[in-house]
C-alpha cells in the first residue's frame, strides 16, 4: 500500500472562516475567529530535531541536497568526491584510490549520456556563470534554468548559440523576478553582442509565450540606492518622484536606468545625502549629460526646487 496523503481541514464548519491555527502543542486546528475546535490528532510533518543555527541545520538534517533545476540532471545523481579521504577524512590506500578513480571517470561519462542532456550541462554552467559574475540570486537562476528548458523541449535551440539563448534567457528571468539587468549588463558578462542576445530574447519569449511589463524606473531605485549607500528614506523619497513623473507621463521615451538615476540624485541632494552626478552615473551606467537632461526635467515639471 501507497502512502496516504494527509488532508487538513483549511474551513471552519462553524463559521466558514478561513483564519484556522494548527496547535501542535494539542494536535489540534482551532477556529481563530469563534474557537471551534475543527479537527484533533493532528501529525506533525516536521523534522523531530531543532536547531539553533545554520550550522546545526546542516548537521542534523538527514536528506540529500534539494533539487534544482541549475544542474543539468537537477542535482539528483550521485556525485564522487574528487578528495581520496575516506567518511572518517583519512586517506585511502592506493589500491583503493584506483577503484575510486575508475567509478568517478565512469560516472562522470554516464551523467551526461546523449546530445540533449549535453547541451543542457553546457548552457546551464554558462548560465550560472554570468548569474555569478552578476551576483544574481538563486530564484533568478531557477527561473531562468526552466526558460532555458523549455526552450531546448520547444526545439528553438536550433540554429542559434548555446551562449546566445542561456543570455537572453537570463536577462528575461531577470525581469520575470523583478532583478532588473540592463541588456548591456547581460552583453558584458556573456562576452556576447548586445544586438544578439536582444534579438534572441525578442524570438524566445514569442515562442513561449512569456508576457512581461516593461521595466520601470521605479525598478531601479533599491539596486542604485543600495550601491550609493543610501537611505532608505533617500530611496523612498526617489520613488515618490518617479511615481508622480509616470502619472505625468514625464518617463514614456526615456530609459528607465537614466530617468531612475535622476530622481536619486534629486532625492540625495534634497535629503542631505547628496552625491555627485559622476557617482549616479557610474552607478547607473549612463553618462552625466543623461542624468543632467533627465533631472532638470524632472525638477522643472514637478517644481521641485534644488539647491546646486
Amino acid at each position: 500500500m501507497g502512502e496516504k496523503e494527509v488532508e487538513y481541514i483549511d474551513i471552519c464548519p462553524e463559521c466558514n472562516s478561513k483564519s484556522l491555527v494548527k496547535d501542535y502543542e494539542r494536535a489540534e486546528i482551532v477556529c481563530n475567529e469563534c474557537g471551534t475546535v475543527c479537527d484533533d490528532k493532528i501529525m506533525d510533518m516536521g523534522p523531530e530535531w531543532r536547531a539553533f543555527d545554520y550550522e546545526q541545520r546542516v548537521k542534523r538534517s538527514r536528506v540529500g541536497a534539494p533539487m534544482t533545476y541549475t544542474i543539468h540532471d537537477k542535482g539528483l545523481s550521485t556525485v564522487i568526491d574528487w578528495r581520496n579521504k575516506d567518511s572518517y577524512g583519512k586517506d585511502i590506500s592506493p589500491r583503493k584510490r584506483a577503484q575510486i578513480y575508475r567509478l568517478r571517470k565512469w560516472q562522470q561519462r554516464i551523467r551526461v549520456s546523449n546530445a540533449t542532456e549535453r547541451n543542457l550541462a553546457f548552457a546551464l554552467t554558462e548560465l550560472d556563470r554570468v548569474a555569478s559574475r552578476l551576483g544574481l540570486p538563486r530564484n533568478v537562476r531557477e527561473t531562468a534554468a526552466m526558460v532555458y528548458r523549455r526552450a531546448v523541449e520547444k526545439g528553438l535551440i536550433r540554429g542559434r548559440s548555446i551562449e546566445g539563448v542561456a543570455a537572453s534567457s537570463l536577462y528575461a528571468a531577470c525581469r520575470q523576478c523583478k532583478v532588473p539587468r540592463t541588456l548591456d549588463e547581460i552583453a558584458d558578462s556573456a562576452k556576447l553582442n548586445r544586438k544578439e542576445i536582444g534579438r534572441t530574447y525578442r524570438f524566445v519569449s514569442r515562442e513561449l509565450g512569456i508576457n512581461l511589463s516593461p521595466t520601470t524606473p521605479i525598478d531601479y531605485v533599491p539596486r542604485f540606492g543600495s550601491e550609493l549607500n543610501l537611505s532608505g528614506e533617500v530611496q523612498s523619497k526617489a520613488i515618490e518622484i518617479l511615481k508622480k513623473a509616470m502619472q505625468k507621463e514625464l518617463t514614456s521615451g526615456r530609459g528607465p536606468t537614466g530617468v531612475s538615476a535622476a530622481a536619486i540624485y534629486i532625492s540625495s541632494v534634497l535629503l542631505g545625502e547628496r552625491r555627485t552626478q559622476r557617482e549616479v552615473a557610474d552607478v547607473a551606467g549612463v553618462t552625466e549629460v543623461t542624468i543632467r537632461n533627465r533631472y532638470k526635467e524632472l525638477a522643472e515639471r514637478l517644481d521641485i526646487e534644488i539647491t546646486i
